[in-house]
C-alpha cells in the first residue's frame, strides 16, 4: 500500500481514495470548527489535496453550549455538499453524523432514537476532558441496549485515565471500540497523550482512526506524521477505516 523506501510518505499515498475520515468539524458555524462556508469549503479542499476525499463529518452535540439538533446538522450538510457541487469537487463525498457529549441531553437522545450514526450503527461519543460521567458504564449499556455501537473519540485525551492504563481495558470490556486521533501521534496535545496513543497501538485497543479537523493549523500539522515508522504503527488501521465508505 505504501512506499516504504522514502523517509517521509506524501499524505495522499498514505489516504487511499477508499479511505473515509469519520471525526471532523467542517459544517459551518455551528460548532468550534469550520466558521464559514468559505472556511468549511477551505479545509475540504485542502483534506482533498492530502487524498481525503470521504468525510463523515461529526459536529459537536454538547449540553447547552452546542445543541446541535439532528435537523440543523443534516441542512448544513447538504448546504456544503450544494456548494461543493457549484464548485466542481465531484471527487468528494460528504455526509454528516455527529460527536456526542455523553451528558443528560445525550441520554434523552439516545432513548428518543434521535442520534445520527456514522455508519449502520456506529455512534462518535466523548467525555469531558476533566472526568468521564459518574454513569459512564450505564450509558455505554443504554446505548448498547438502543441497538448502537459506542465508537469513543480520542481516549488517548482523557488525561485521567493514563495512570489507570486497566481502564482502557474496562472500556473495551465494555463494548467501546476506540478511535485515534491522527493529531495524538504528534505533540499536538502534549507529549502525555503522544506516549499513551503509542501505548494504546501497541496493545493493539484502537479500532478506526480520524483527523478531529478543526481548523487549518490542525491540517499543517497533519503532514508530520507522513513518517515511515509512524505509518507502520497506523496502516491496519487506516485500512479499516475503509468500511465507512
Amino acid at each position: 500500500m505504501f512506499f516504504l523506501k522514502k523517509k517521509e510518505i506524501p499524505l495522499n499515498e498514505i489516504f487511499t481514495n477508499d479511505f473515509t475520515d469519520i471525526h471532523s468539524h467542517l459544517l459551518p458555524g455551528i460548532d468550534d470548527g469550520a466558521k464559514d462556508m468559505e472556511n468549511s469549503i477551505q479545509l475540504i479542499e485542502k483534506m482533498s489535496s492530502y487524498g481525503i476525499n470521504n468525510f463523515v463529518t461529526t459536529p459537536h452535540v454538547l449540553g447547552d453550549v452546542y445543541p446541535n439538533s439532528s435537523e440543523l446538522i443534516l441542512k448544513k450538510a447538504e448546504e456544503v455538499k450544494g456548494e461543493l457541487v457549484k464548485r466542481g469537487c465531484d471527487n468528494i463525498e460528504f455526509r454528516a453524523a455527529a460527536e456526542y457529549m455523553m451528558d443528560e441531553k445525550f441520554v434523552e437522545r439516545l432513548a428518543n432514537d434521535d442520534v445520527l450514526t456514522l455508519k449502520d450503527n456506529y455512534i462518535l461519543v466523548e467525555m469531558s476532558y476533566f472526568n468521564a460521567p459518574y454513569n459512564l458504564f450505564d450509558i455505554l449499556f443504554e446505548i448498547q441496549l438502543k441497538g448502537y455501537k459506542p465508537v469513543l473519540a480520542h481516549p488517548e485525551r482523557y488525561n485521567f485515565y493514563h495512570k489507570d492504563f486497566q481502564m482502557y481495558y474496562k472500556l473495551k470490556k465494555a463494548g467501546c471500540v476506540f478511535q485515534l486521533n491522527l493529531l495524538s501521534l504528534t505533540e499536538q496535545y502534549g507529549k502525555g497523550v503522544q506516549k499513551i496513543t503509542n501505548k494504546l497501538l501497541e496493545e493493539g485497543l484502537y479500532d478506526f482512526v480520524g483527523t478531529d479537523t478543526h481548523h487549518m493549523n490542525h491540517l499543517r500539522l497533519l503532514s508530520k506524521i507522513g513518517e515511515k515508522k509512524t505509518i507502520r504503527k497506523i496502516e491496519n488501521l487506516i485500512k479499516k477505516n475503509y468500511m465507512f465508505r
